[in-house]
């Protein structure tokens, strides 16, 4: 089964996720945004082996860390989807413009599509291409532990911005219901930030994507 860990990092609130397969105990590292000394103390702590960093997009908060993290430790970058290069790209000017440490370039080791798996022991996850927050924003999902790491695609009671350059608030809005919402009523997601919802509960009282407000549109 594939367990997890969230650690809100930076001044942000960011929720990095540290996920393991608990048969082999490698892990990964969502969006570390930062903090990376506690993040691999968390990996000691759970006497877990660090084998990748899974990116959803490439803002500075989930993304901070991320080139910095992946080249003392000798991790591969999986992700995110190549419609985040110039975000990419644009990290040390982010970090500049943000107050963050300054973060460092990275080329991912793989870039992810729509449809894509990545395997973590014997865990596989599943990947949608979920644009509108940014262009190459990716989820990625459990089905065996019915669990979905959003990043800014959607939030308890809310959903990502989409006033940063090439968001789309049309396209958030279809990655929802249409890459989300077939995970399943009872699929709790991880957020970037705050606390953990179920898309159950979004659809019903989400005053952005509940049901009842779509229909309305």
């Amino acid at each position: 089964m594939l367990r997890y860990q969230t650690l809100p990092v930076t001044a942000f609130q960011q929720n990095c996720s540290l996920v393991w397969c608990d048969q082999t105990n490698e892990a990964a590292l969502i969006d570390p945004g930062g903090e990376i000394p506690r993040l691999l103390a968390a990996v000691k702590e759970r006497g877990l082996t660090l084998k990748a960093i899974w990116q959803t997009h490439a803002h500075i908060d989930h993304a901070g860390a991320t080139g910095q993290l992946a080249r003392e430790q000798g991790l591969p970058i999986i992700g995110p989807h190549p419609g985040d290069q110039f975000w990419i790209d644009g990290l040390p000017q982010q970090s500049q413009m943000f107050g963050f440490p300054q973060a460092e370039h990275f080329t991912p080791t793989r870039w992810l599509a729509d449809g894509d798996t990545v395997q973590l022991g014997q865990e596989t996850v599943q990947v949608r291409h979920c644009p509108g927050h940014t262009p190459g924003h990716v989820v990625f999902y459990s089905p065996t532990a019915q669990r979905a790491f959003v990043g800014d695609v959607l939030f308890a009671g809310s959903i990502g911005r989409t006033d940063f350059p090439q968001g789309n608030y049309e396209q958030l809005i279809a990655s929802i219901t249409q890459r989300l919402w077939p995970m399943g009523d009872e699929t709790v997601f991880i957020p970037g930030h705050g606390p953990e919802s179920s898309f159950g509960a979004e659809r019903r009282s989400n005053p952005f994507v509940a049901d009842a407000a779509l229909r309305g549109r």
